[in-house]
């Protein structure tokens, strides 16, 4: 399995062990920017989206994956139509 699809598995399971990196990662590939006007947490941006903030600090609240989780699977929809 690619690391891709482990990470997607790990956060549709909305796994503790997730770091922010990781949530950082998935993030930029369905196409966020990210914005950090210096302070301990970092603003995901795509346009049409709603922001997604994220803390930098580990390990990460389990709604900060949920945020993470339905930004995937709203993408993965968008790209199955």
């Amino acid at each position: 399995m690619a690391q891709w699809e482990k990470l997607i598995e790990q956060i549709l399971r909305l796994d503790k062990g997730l770091r922010y990196e990781n949530l950082s990662k998935a993030l930029r590939t369905i196409g966020y920017e990210s914005r950090q006007p210096g302070g301990s947490h970092v603003t995901f941006r795509k346009s049409g989206k709603t922001p997604i903030t994220i803390p930098k600090g580990t390990p990460v609240n389990k709604a900060y994956i949920e945020l993470v989780r339905d930004a995937v699977m709203l993408f993965e929809s968008e790209e199955k139509e």
